[in-house]
């Protein structure tokens, strides 16, 4: 029997869209689910994907793809490589594992949702791929640090991190429940494939494969390579919708989901990307600052493919995020060293002579503002004082992002004109929002996310035992007075975080040659 060319079938298989006749509209594709705002179903029937791809070739791919990268993890895994990375790089990995393998898999309910209740057939089709995409990312970046067990117990985290109240776990479950497993299909598309996927991980997989791959961290640079490829295909479900909304006069529905979910990606990326590239990677691997990424990846490139579609730049663009971009994360690495026992990895502090000169050449500004906290810590861990160095309580926590509110940090940095936080008192009870999207975003919609309570709420609540104040010896836990927050928070005394490397960056001394030139 003959073949029939591609292009003689393809076109029939993945848009086979038909008229109900036994059903109504809205029983097959409820508004909960699929959300068609009223356009005529033929409307929806325009929908038509930029990177079009059969089962068969799909197929080819993945296994090709997937041959290629489990051959690394068989050879890396026989070898020494990952115990001769360094502290802060393996800190880095095993916070990227925790946070994101098991939301890869969370994805695929995103996913499922559109292959099921997309408007269009050819979108279903799509998304049927990108369901089997996000399967297999939370499967792959499941078993990879499971073979580093062996050599690294927090490697657990990968699977665990999601099943625990740890704080980073809470904030990121959050954001992805938000985005992935609570929404209908249409917001998926916008907030999941373009805003985030086309957006963020790009920021995290492109620009994390890049420094591994100088660290000489093969195994991972050609997992998360490997992962964006999908990522790079599966994200083209989102600008197809926002073009139908947009010609159906709904530009504004487009233009609300994306301010939301860029808001909220941006938090939890700044807490994660922003500490790994500008202070967990190698100084001398760092191919570009956190910053230069945003500049290239978002600022431009993402930027440029929503004005392209019609839509403006977030309404906070200009006066709260791009100022939030040059002192956030360095606030949320400060905190996150800080109250480092109540975190799965190792926080490297980053700030030897060296790197506190990168760091100002980056951030212009960074020693008068950030380095004058990092003098005084220097000079407890020198003094043989790092019991100083740990907190006697808990921060004040956002109630929407659920990350640590740091705004007196960027005030003290001049990018803010209050220490304060936002509070919005609300049927009852006060909410606290790190900056003013957040609590809009809480506004927007209040019944979707009035009555989750932070990890201070619990606390203040009674869920958790009050009892905060680690003792000592040597720099190390040596007692479990810190064992009501941290069982809670699912972290064993042994996996509570300590510094990477041990304070040696605290000893380290200024090159003469840097000090004499300066």
């Amino acid at each position: 029997m003959p073949r029939l060319a591609r292009s003689e079938w393809y076109d029939l298989t993945r848009d086979m869209n038909w008229t109900l006749s036994y059903v109504t509209e809205d029983q097959v594709w409820p508004d909960d689910l699929s959300h068609g705002y009223g356009f005529p179903t033929e409307e929806w029937w325009t929908w038509d994907e930029p990177y079009k791809i059969t089962y068969p070739e799909y197929v080819h791919n993945q296994a090709g793809k997937d041959a290629s990268v489990y051959s690394i993890n068989a050879v890396v895994n026989r070898s020494k490589l990952f115990e001769q990375l360094d502290p802060g790089w393996k800190s880095a990995i095993i916070a990227h594992y925790g946070a994101i393998a098991i939301p890869e898999y969370v994805a695929g309910i995103g996913e499922a949702r559109m292959g099921r209740f997309g408007r269009a057939a050819a979108w279903r089709n799509m998304a049927m791929y990108g369901t089997l995409d996000e399967t297999r990312h939370g499967q792959i970046q499941s078993y990879f640090p499971y073979t580093l067990l062996d050599k690294e117990p927090r490697m657990d985290w990968a699977h665990k991190a999601f099943h625990t109240n740890e704080w980073g776990a809470i904030a990121a479950r959050s954001l992805f429940d938000d985005m992935f497993a609570a929404n209908d299909a249409v917001s998926t598309a916008i907030q999941l494939t373009f805003t985030f996927e086309t957006g963020f991980t790009n920021l995290q997989f492109l620009g994390m494969a890049a420094d591994a791959m100088g660290v000489g961290d093969l195994e991972f640079s050609a997992l998360i390579s490997s992962i964006q490829t999908d990522e790079a295909r599966h994200s083209q479900q989102g600008e197809p919708t926002m073009k139908i909304l947009v010609e159906n006069g709904k530009a504004d529905v487009a233009q609300k989901l994306i301010d939301h979910m860029f808001w909220r990606s941006w938090k939890v990326f700044s807490l994660l990307t922003g500490l790994s590239m500008d202070y967990y990677t190698p100084l001398e691997h760092r191919r570009h600052s956190f910053g230069e990424f945003m500049d290239e990846l978002i600022n431009k490139q993402f930027l440029d493919q929503f004005r392209d579609l019609g839509l403006e730049k977030p309404w906070y663009w200009d006066d709260q995020y791009q100022k939030e971009q040059q002192w956030l994360h360095h606030a949320y690495h400060l905190g996150v060293w800080f109250w480092r026992p109540t975190v799965w990895w190792n926080p490297d502090a980053g700030v030897s002579p060296r790197e506190r000169d990168w760091l100002e050449a980056k951030y212009p500004g960074w020693n008068d503002s950030f380095g004058k906290y990092w003098d005084v810590i220097t000079a407890n861990v020198r003094a043989d004082a790092t019991e100083n160095t740990l907190p006697e309580t808990l921060p004040i926590v956002c109630n929407m992002c659920h990350i640590p509110v740091c705004t007196p940090a960027g005030y003290n940095a001049g990018f803010l004109d209050s220490p304060d936080p936002h509070i919005l008192d609300y049927r009852g009870r006060r909410y606290t929002f790190c900056s003013e999207p957040c609590q809009w975003i809480f506004e927007q919609n209040p019944a979707r996310f009035q009555g989750h309570q932070s990890i201070v709420d619990r606390f203040l609540a009674g869920q958790i035992a009050p009892s905060l104040r680690p003792d000592f010896e040597g720099g190390t836990i040596t007692t479990t007075h810190l064992a009501g927050v941290l069982e809670y928070m699912g972290v064993s005394l042994e996996e509570a975080g300590q510094d990477a490397t041990d304070y040696a960056w605290a000893f380290e001394e200024r090159d003469p040659a840097v000090v004499e030139a300066s």
